[in-house]
């Protein structure tokens, strides 16, 4: 959407370019603060993209700092900048991240199709000045987690998920079948489909599915890493996944049905055009409250 679209500065809202612009953001570090809610927006009256308000702008200016405190607030840094930033070795800051210690906020592929995960900044300091987490900055590593480390274990796709379902959840808005999309998004159209069962309703989901990451074309190796990424096939995430679909669509069926032709009943006898299969989605923080939390509790579910 061009930054042109509102141009009076007494507009009540303005474009994401344009708000960008404003906030002496670059649009990805923008697009960052509305997926971690450090920006809000609103609808746009007049059907197209989200808007950011004056007032929100205001609120924004008006911080203490503005602009250097938010732009610090979505600064991103990789390996290296991130292991200054806990005052680690890049080996041991590689290490926390495979253990699910530290949480990548994005990736993307180098020129030599190498995933790199991508970190903020903020986080890895409020992380560093944490005492709880010294130890696990310095000393030798405890050999219950050096031993997952050898067997390959590397939470960070997972935790990538998991925090990109949370960033979908509210970039798309309330509405139910936003959500349940949003879950099915990181699921094979496989499991989606044995899921939601009901052809309308998967046809409905898929009319929510959020834009796919698009790294090469299909079939090339850097669509197949990209997808390694972001579809789950740990079977725990994905039974995970599968009952928060279920849940979602359940609710979403509760609250706004699919739409259906009006001689079928709730389950229609014919089949209807095959819905769009639902893709995997771009570059959040969902939250599983019946799940273990601690990090040797999310490890230990690992062991076989």
């Amino acid at each position: 959407m061009s930054g042109n679209t509102v141009t009076t500065p007494h507009s009540p809202s303005c474009t994401p370019s344009r708000a960008a612009r404003e906030l002496g953001l670059k649009r990805g570090e923008f697009d960052l603060a509305v997926s971690l809610g450090r920006i809000r927006t609103v609808p746009d009256e007049g059907g197209g993209g989200p808007q950011v308000s004056r007032t929100e702008l205001d609120r924004l200016r008006s911080e203490e700092g503005f602009p250097e405190t938010l732009q610090e607030r979505v600064r991103t840094v990789g390996t290296k900048e991130g292991a200054e930033l806990l005052e680690v070795p890049p080996g041991r800051f590689t290490r926390l991240a495979r253990l699910g210690v530290v949480v990548p906020v994005r990736f993307y592929l180098n020129r030599y199709r190498a995933v790199v995960w991508v970190y903020l900044a903020d986080e890895l300091r409020h992380f560093a000045a944490d005492e709880n987490n010294a130890p696990l900055l310095s000393g030798r590593t405890p050999s219950a987690l050096r031993e997952q480390l050898q067997e390959g274990l590397d939470l960070r796709p997972r935790n990538w998920r998991g925090r990109h379902v949370g960033f979908l959840v509210r970039q798309l808005g309330g509405h139910p079948w936003a959500h349940a999309a949003a879950v099915a998004s990181v699921l094979d159209p496989v499991q989606v489909a044995e899921v939601v069962q009901d052809p309308y309703e998967r046809l409905h989901l898929s009319r929510f599915q959020p834009k796919p990451i698009g790294y090469g074309p299909p079939g090339s190796l850097a669509a197949q890493l990209t997808e390694n990424i972001t579809r789950a096939d740990d079977p725990d995430e994905v039974g995970w996944l599968r009952a928060d679909l279920a849940e979602a669509v359940s609710e979403a069926r509760r609250r706004h049905p699919a739409p259906r032709p009006a001689s079928q009943s709730a389950a229609p006898t014919s089949q209807p055009p095959a819905p769009t299969p639902v893709a995997e989605h771009e570059d959040a923080a969902l939250e599983e409250p019946a799940r273990p939390r601690s990090l040797l509790g999310r490890l230990r579910r690992r062991r076989p």
